[in-house]
């Protein structure tokens, strides 16, 4: 299993104000056996699969976004898969004393590739993708061709072609809470979480999730070997991962769109359409946090991130778009 370098934590928001202190207690293994059926969608009304307490260890096996239908380059997946039967979800998984208002964080420790001669798909879906007509997105122009890609990978690099190999850059393509009264498919980001494919939310990183369910109700799977800004075809390199990650709680931090923190920058994230409102989401929030949380006057942090925010695009081929906004800690 790859290593990271996770030292940054301790000085980070989850350790500082976790009820687990940010350390790892108890660790829980939710193998696909033990997760049973999964979950292609994300509520308050699912049954759990795990319960935990803050600052216990999950070691999760999931599943990729296909649950392994696409087993050549030879499949059609207008055959196989089924929207919106995508992106299924390992969970709900409660967390001792979280409820309404509260915040899970959730910290990725290490993903490494699952399976004897591990491979990751990539796909092209009919009617799919940011350059292509979609149900949202209404055209006369026929669909792109179907293919499947079959791309061999290891725990340091992503083998796309004789011609390309990739840096093994993992992450989490869907993490959320559960949303307080509705259930919401698993291919689409919204305030409580859910399909964000947002790059930087791999191992190293911690996401703050607002809860709004008793107990929090975690959901994860979607991982990626590894995937550029935007998600353009409409799928990155899709896997099977076993996943290590620590889940806290932070109590009566109450936030409204998930939150992420690395060793050197913190981010808001908004998910929405148009494009350029989920950007406005993001940056409205990441004001609002340097303000509450670092102090900061609120025209003086609108005028300064526009010297120094920095935006990353999750995708932009889902119902809705994810934006995250950052700025980097040597500012805070």
């Amino acid at each position: 299993m790859r290593s990271y370098p996770n030292a940054w934590v301790k000085n980070s928001i989850m350790y500082r104000r976790g009820v687990g202190g940010g350390s790892s207690g108890v660790t829980h293994e939710l193998t696909e056996a033990k997760q049973g059926a999964l979950h292609y969608t994300i509520g308050p009304y699912s049954k759990p699969t795990l319960y935990i307490k803050p600052g216990d260890r999950v070691v999760v096996e999931t599943v990729d976004a296909f649950e392994g239908r696409l087993k050549s380059e030879r499949d059609l997946p207008s055959k196989l898969l089924r929207v919106p039967f995508l992106n299924p979800q390992c969970g709900p998984i409660m967390v001792e004393g979280a409820e309404k208002g509260d915040v899970l964080a959730v910290h990725i420790e290490h993903m490494a590739p699952r399976g004897d001669q591990p491979r990751g798909t990539c796909c092209m879906i009919q009617e799919f993708g940011a350059l292509t007509g979609t149900y949202y997105t209404a055209t006369l122009n026929p669909p792109l061709p179907e293919t499947v890609r079959k791309i061999k990978i290891d725990d340091k690099h992503v083998y796309w072609s004789e011609r390309v190999t990739l840096p093994y850059k993992p992450h989490i393509g869907t993490l959320s809470c559960s949303p307080e009264i509705d259930s919401i498919n698993s291919l689409t980001p919204d305030n409580h979480g859910g399909n964000m494919d947002l790059p930087d939310m791999g191992p190293g990183t911690i996401t703050y999730l607002p809860v709004r369910s008793p107990g929090g109700r975690l959901f994860i799977g979607d991982a990626h070997a590894c995937q550029g800004d935007g998600e353009i075809c409409g799928t990155a390199v899709e896997y099977a991962t076993t996943t290590t990650m620590t889940v806290d709680l932070i109590k009566g931090w109450t936030i409204e769109w998930p939150r992420l923190e690395a060793d050197d920058f913190i981010m808001a994230i908004g998910s929405t359409r148009p494009l350029e409102d989920a950007a406005r989401i993001a940056y409205r929030e990441l004001i609002r946090w340097m303000v509450k949380d670092y102090g900061y006057d609120q025209w003086d942090a609108y005028m300064m991130l526009s010297q120094c925010g920095k935006v990353r695009l999750g995708n932009f081929v889902d119902p809705k778009y994810t934006v995250g906004a950052a700025v980097s800690k040597k500012y805070l």
